[in-house]
């Protein structure tokens, strides 16, 4: 077992003080609504917004953001977080971004890793990648802990909304696993700037979060 290798399960583990366990990305709205009703549904929920969401733009982003950082050009750091950000179509969503990555960037500066003053407030992307170069991660894994942790996310928010059984959402991130391995394979040297999302159905869903009558998540 590497030293790398061990970080790289640090980053991804749900112990990690990012507070991620309090979103669900438009679950809670998916559920509520009768459309996610037993593993099947949820499955194909991840499988789309695997290969078509916008969290395949972040992810394809997160090799430029690491060779940003390491030159220091935090004007473009700014530029692409920020046009990552406004991907995201609901406020709930562009909060969490915000907040998950200033606790990501609070945590490494705690352990040692601070950015200097002089760098721009970045969300979650760019706070990720920053957190891979810290953890001295190659690229490609940092890609793919990134859709890797994303999954397992949504899979625990699902234990929680549809209802899941744990059983069941550990078949599914098993069941996921090929796909997540060539999505990263794919997206480590794609360009996120020509790459196109298809995730409509995912932002009208976080957009009905903030009119839920009552709700367990932020997201």
């Amino acid at each position: 077992m590497s030293l790398a290798r061990l970080r790289l399960h640090q980053l991804v583990s749900p112990a990690l003080p990012v507070g991620a366990f309090s979103y669900a990305e438009g679950l809670e709205v998916l559920v509520q609504a009768g459309r996610l009703r037993d593993a099947a549904a949820v499955r194909v929920w991840l499988e789309a917004e695997l290969e078509r969401g916008v969290l395949a733009i972040e992810a394809a982003a997160l090799p430029r953001l690491m060779t940003l950082l390491d030159a220091g050009d935090w004007q473009a750091v700014a530029d692409l977080d920020g046009w990552l950000l406004a991907q995201r179509e609901a406020p709930e969503l562009r909060a969490q971004q915000r907040q998950m990555g200033r606790s990501l960037l609070q945590l490494l500066a705690d352990l040692g890793w601070p950015l200097p003053d002089s760098s721009p407030r970045v969300g979650w992307p760019a706070a990720f990648a920053h957190a891979g170069r810290c953890l001295e991660l190659q690229p490609g894994e940092v890609v793919e802990a990134y859709l890797y942790g994303w999954c397992a996310n949504q899979l625990s928010a699902a234990v929680r909304l549809v209802p899941l059984g744990p059983t069941a959402a550990q078949g599914l991130q098993l069941q996921l696993g090929p796909l997540i391995v060539r999505r990263a394979e794919d997206l480590v040297a794609a360009d996120p700037r020509d790459l196109w999302q298809g995730g409509v159905g995912a932002g009208l869903a976080q957009l009905g979060q903030g009119t839920l009558y009552s709700r367990l998540f932020r997201s």
